[in-house]
């Protein structure tokens, strides 16, 4: 009776596993026979490195060489407005039993992330020259 009733707490699972399977099947087919029928063309643009669209210098550089700070202000300008998406995706859920408050709450929220887009374009952070 104990074997009947664990199989009976797992049965939801068993797509869940078989899913999980059939993507590691995938995975491991794909990765093994792309060598195999891919094709073999060879030259010199795809074996150099490749690095956000600058050119590598033709002498190593030790300790990898210098990015630009725009790179850098992008990422973080990203890692700005994709947070601020995350915050603002619940209100979006909720915003009916939120009411009033919620909204007054959003707009103080947009506001301050706005304030900080308008510094940072005042600034020069968005020029790439």
């Amino acid at each position: 009776m104990g074997d009947a009733s664990a199989s009976g707490v797992l049965d939801p699972y068993i797509p869940l596993v078989l899913m999980f399977a059939l993507a590691l099947g995938f995975a491991v087919f794909s990765v093994s026979i792309a060598p195999l029928v891919g094709p073999r063309r060879y030259n010199k643009a795809k074996l150099d490195a490749y690095e956000c669209g600058i050119e590598p210098s033709p002498q190593p550089v030790m300790g990898g060489g210098r990015m630009p700070v725009a790179y850098y202000i992008t990422a973080m300008l990203f890692i700005l407005f994709d947070i601020e998406m995350v915050f603002l995706y619940p209100f979006a859920v909720s915003a009916d039993s939120l009411g009033l408050f919620g909204v007054a709450e959003v707009v103080l929220f947009i506001a301050t992330v706005g304030f900080a887009y308008a510094y940072v374009w005042r600034r020069g952070g968005l020029d790439w020259n």
